[in-house]
């Protein structure tokens, strides 16, 4: 019988690994969502930071249909694979870079800044969690713990994000991200961590939004912009914490 096809492959490892995400990040999990909504509920907002394609999750719970309102994305262009890796990689890795996106976004105390980052070895994101924690800035870091654990970190003083943040939900990925191995390649293909980070970041808006419910009342939600109505019905909403969020000014 012939082997299945690698996209086949793909799809039922991304399966196995959400369904492990669920099962055994319940847990902190659920901490990490009851903070959020404790802290959104007194109409804080949420922060997320990420580079290099890490990136990518952070957009994700930006201005997005079905997904909150009050989160301030700190996304900078230099640190995103399009402003080309002779640029991200090398800025990604500086000492020194976090402390100045920190005073640019300006978490307040009592909020909640998650760092996405699949290896957790870059200065940038250790760093960025240092400075949050001493600021008391809650820290939630999205990460494959097993990839950091087996990689030196590039932090001057060899820490990793997984070490130093409050809460740790672990993405449950591979070493070096990519799962697929093919005939006649060294290497492996298909990478997991976009997407087992955006299914994290769901996963959290979903039960933030039930804990909102649950507590009788309506979540702070966007309405797609492609629906009639949607644009007026957000704009509202956004007014709300638009000061906060440097995206919407």
């Amino acid at each position: 019988m012939d082997e299945k096809p690698a996209a086949n492959q793909y799809a039922e490892i991304l399966v196995s690994k959400l369904e492990n995400i669920l099962n055994s990040q319940k847990s902190e999990l659920e901490t990490v969502a009851q903070k959020l909504y404790g802290s959104l509920s007194l109409g804080k907002v949420w922060h997320l930071f990420g580079a290099g394609h890490s990136h990518m999750s952070v957009e994700e719970a930006f201005h997005r249909a079905g997904g909150l309102i009050p989160v301030n994305p700190w996304l900078e262009s230099y640190l995103m694979p399009h402003a080309g890796p002779l640029r991200n990689g090398p800025l990604e890795r500086l000492s020194g870079l976090a402390q100045i996106i920190f005073d640019i976004y300006k978490p307040q105390k009592g909020e909640v800044l998650t760092i996405i980052s699949n290896s957790g070895i870059n200065p940038t994101s250790v760093e960025m969690a240092d400075i949050a924690k001493k600021a008391g800035v809650a820290t939630v870091a999205i990460t494959n713990v097993e990839h950091s654990r087996l990689t030196p970190s590039r932090h001057s003083k060899g820490k990793k994000l997984f070490e130093v943040c409050d809460h740790v939900i672990d993405t449950g990925g591979v070493k070096g991200d990519a799962a697929i191995r093919l005939p006649f390649l060294d290497v492996p293909v298909g990478p997991l961590s976009s997407i087992l980070s955006s299914f994290i970041i769901n996963s959290l808006v979903i039960r933030v939004c039930e804990l909102y419910s649950k507590n009788g009342l309506a979540a702070p939600v966007y309405l797609s912009a492609n629906v009639p109505g949607g644009d007026e019905r957000n704009r509202k909403l956004e007014e709300r914490f638009k000061s906060r969020i440097m995206r919407l000014q």
